[in-house]
This record gives structure tokens, sequence and C-alpha cells, in this order.
């Protein structure tokens, strides 16, 4: 689950929350159940994170969210947004290509993720010539902003999460053998 346990005290806010996943999930996430000690931070993450995926093309935002996941080395959000990408999205050939060198993207979407995967691995040793070939590509300004805001927010949650030992959860077993073992790069999932 986590190293850190769920408060003891159930307010309105984390009982909200709770139910918020029941209802989409048909569980508490262990994700919820962490961040419970931190409603309001919890809340504020879930604002960042909409007003984020508001400006961005649902697929740009799960790619990019992916690869600096995949970087990151978390295994929660790994699993979490290629369910999406699978579910909502693309089905199983866009993460099939995501993971597979990325031969089965298109230019902008190879260039999206390669942005993202150099945010995740150290934005501090970027410089402008990194956001050159989504310029190339016909990105505008705001649209390379969004990538790079995608990643940065994937950084704080991944790392939230991992280093509160918080597991993927156990209904991410579920996951077809093949993508779920190699989106499994890092934390296990639960086991229950």
């Amino acid at each position: 689950m986590s190293w850190i346990g769920e408060p003891g005290q159930d307010d309105g806010a984390v009982a909200a929350a709770y139910d918020r996943d029941r209802a989409t999930l048909g569980y508490v996430a262990n994700f919820t159940k962490t961040f419970a000690h931190r409603p309001a931070v919890y809340e504020a993450w879930r604002g960042l994170n909409g007003a984020i995926k508001a400006s961005m093309d649902p697929r740009r935002y799960e790619l990019a969210t992916m690869a600096a996941a995949l970087r990151l080395r978390s295994s929660y959000c790994s699993l979490a947004h290629a369910k999406v990408l699978v579910e909502q999205l693309d089905g199983a050939a866009a993460l099939a290509a995501l993971l597979d060198g990325h031969g089965g993207l298109d230019p902008v979407e190879r260039a999206v993720v390669r942005l993202a995967d150099t945010v995740a691995a150290g934005a501090a040793s970027m410089t402008e010539g990194d956001l050159t070939e989504l310029r190339d590509l016909g990105l505008d300004e705001a649209e390379i902003l969004d990538v790079v805001l995608a990643a940065a927010a994937r950084c704080f949650f991944s790392t939230v999460l991992d280093a509160t030992g918080t597991e993927p959860d156990a209904a991410f077993r579920a996951f077809a053998p093949e993508f779920r073992d190699a989106l499994t790069v890092g934390r296990p999932i639960a086991s229950a």
C-alpha cells in the first residue's frame, strides 16, 4: 500500500475523495489514501492537473505523461496512464508504439515523448535547443509549454508516490500481462 498509513480521523474532504474514487474506480486508490493526510494538497493537485489537461489534446497529454512516468520509473503513473491511453483513447496500438521505440507514433508525438522524457530526466540540464524539434514541427509556444507542464507535474505526483512507498493499485494486475510487466518499472503492484 504505502509507508504512510491512512489518517485516523475521516473529515469531509477525505470522505469526499474516497467517495469519488469508489464512484469512478469501484475502490479507493492507494494514492488517494496517501494524500488523505493533506486533502487540500490533493485538491490543489487535481486543479493544477485539470488546468494542464484542459489546454492539451488528450492523447498528447497521455503520451507526455507516460514518457515522464517511464523516465521516473513510476510504476503507478505508468500503469494508470497506460490504462487511460488503452481504454479511453487509442487502444493497445499507441501503447505498444510508445513502449517499442516510438515507431508507431507520428513525428510530433515522438518529439512530445522526447521532450517529456528530457524534462523528467533533469530539467536543469536542458537548453533552449531541447524545444527546437517541436517548434520545427509547427507547435506554438503554448503547446510546447503544455508538454513541459504535463511532464513537470508528473514529476511532482510520481515523486510523492514513490517517496511514500505508495504501490500501484492491485486492480492493475488485470492489465494485459505484456503491458503490465513492461510498465511495472519501479514499485511492484500491490497484492491486495
